[in-house]
């Protein structure tokens, strides 16, 4: 089964050169001088700098060399994801896609599976999520993660094909719950991250992640998630691994909230996006979500951080 990686950021980098270490595999930028670079160079110099590309790795801007494969892994971000399947819909019809971005669409409220499937209705959809960051990979550190896709016969298939040396795949049908496991982690982390920049200590951190997991819970049980896919990779490995480490861009910003900073605006960061559509669906459900509805004020500036910290503090008291 061949596989392209489509993205060549540094996710879709780390992927690929993972996934080289099986067989060959195409990576596909949008942008024809950065593919020419990486191809000649062996380097992704702008987002993997000191990892060089296995010669397995065949780098193009052609999107039909990429489509060529039987896998497509889609490497690009969940607000630009619509967009790209959409520019190249006749192209990835009845494709095995892989999704490999975190979120929630802002203007849909959909996971990624679900705009594929809502874009192209003919592909064989999946994900790819889990607890990650792109330089691990790349380095070959071990590194476990969710392949989940609703159909299992087809799922099974693509554990074998993209399980690595240093990748191990564990599947699951629930595709909701690990769609908002991995994109609900990236609001929580942002909290996390402005309560440590703010000096609130890791006590205060302790609590935001345990009352931001019983948030992702209630959210992802009332989209018809399963309860033990939140407490898996997709879940819970993901927001350990988010809220505890600056390689992760969203605690990176949350830093930078806390800290009142200046952040690189060119850095994308799901969970701003993600705790603004999640606030809203949760505010039209009937539905508690105080630490992302305070994180979606304070990334769009409707809170200060003292202000975000006195709205949480002063809550109700209640039974856990």
């Amino acid at each position: 089964m061949s596989v392209s990686v489509l993205g060549s950021g540094a996710f879709g980098t780390a992927l690929a050169i993972s996934l080289a270490g099986n067989g060959p595999v195409t990576l596909w930028s949008r942008d024809a001088q950065q593919a020419r670079h990486m191809q000649t160079s062996r380097k992704n110099t702008a987002r993997l700098p000191n990892v060089k590309l296995p010669d397995a790795i065949s780098v193009t801007a052609d999107i039909q060399d990429a489509i060529a494969a039987d896998v497509l892994l889609l490497a690009v971000p969940m607000q630009k994801l619509r967009t790209a399947l959409t520019e190249h819909a006749s192209v990835l019809a009845g494709k095995t896609l892989v999704a490999c971005c975190k979120g929630i669409e802002l203007s849909s409220g959909l996971g990624p599976i679900s705009v594929i499937r809502e874009t192209i209705p003919d592909a064989h959809p999946a994900l790819l999520t889990g607890p990650s960051f792109a330089d691990d990979i790349a380095r070959g550190l071990p590194t476990a993660l969710t392949l989940a896709c609703a159909d299992d016969n087809l799922s099974q298939n693509l554990q074998h094909e993209l399980t690595t040396a240093n990748l191990r795949l564990y599947r699951t049908t629930d595709v909701i719950g690990a769609e908002l496991g991995g994109a609900l982690k990236n609001v929580m982390a942002i909290g996390c991250g402005a309560a440590i920049g703010a000096g609130l200590g890791d006590s205060a951190r302790a609590a935001l992640m345990t009352r931001g997991f019983a948030e992702m819970q209630r959210f992802a049980l009332m989209r018809g998630a399963r309860p033990d896919t939140l407490m898996g990779l997709s879940g819970l490995g993901d927001l350990v691994l988010t809220c505890s480490s600056e390689l992760s861009r969203n605690y990176r910003y949350g830093l930078s909230l806390g800290l009142n900073r200046p952040f690189d605006t060119q850095t994308t960061v799901e969970g701003v996006a993600t705790a603004r559509a999640m606030s809203e669906i949760a505010t039209n459900e009937g539905l508690d979500m105080p630490i992302s509805a305070t994180v979606a004020d304070l990334s769009h500036g409707i809170y200060s951080v003292p202000q975000a910290i006195d709205t949480l503090l002063n809550r109700p008291l209640k039974e856990e």
